[in-house]
């Protein structure tokens, strides 16, 4: 099969006892990017004239997720999140079964409250740390 249906891909927060719970209402997640800083070495006597390359830091990008916003749902997790200075764990699973998990904290929150269309919040997480699956072999 050349791909899966990414329906009921679900974002989860760790709880203060240890749990993780969904976060409701998503209706669309991307992410994590991951980038790695390049340096050119290259020297007069580099063979060829080829460019020479050594790779640095490695650096974690954002996870987004966008959900139909319900204050009751999401304005706690908003609150905690957004106020401490510590990241949460949150883990996404896969409707194949896989999952990853990752610390991050939330660095942006957009709401949209249009005349003509349902409450929407989109979340930024930002990644610190390798997530779960850069483990091995990484």
């Amino acid at each position: 099969m050349a791909g899966h249906d990414a329906f009921s891909t679900v974002l989860q927060r760790r709880t203060e006892d240890g749990e993780y719970e969904p976060i409701a209402n998503v209706h669309n997640l991307s992410g994590p990017g991951l980038e790695r800083e390049q340096y050119d070495v290259t020297t007069h006597d580099s063979p060829d004239q080829w460019e020479e390359i050594i790779f640095g830091i490695k650096r974690t990008g954002e996870v987004e997720c966008e959900v139909y916003f319900d204050s009751d749902e999401h304005l706690r997790i908003i609150r905690e999140d957004f106020a401490g200075s510590d990241p949460n764990d949150y883990r996404m699973m896969f409707p194949d079964g896989g999952e990853w998990e990752f610390s991050a904290g939330l660095v942006g929150c957009e709401f949209e409250f249009p005349h003509d269309g349902p409450m929407e919040a989109s979340m930024t997480f930002k990644l610190s740390g390798p997530p779960s699956f850069m483990e091995e072999g990484s």
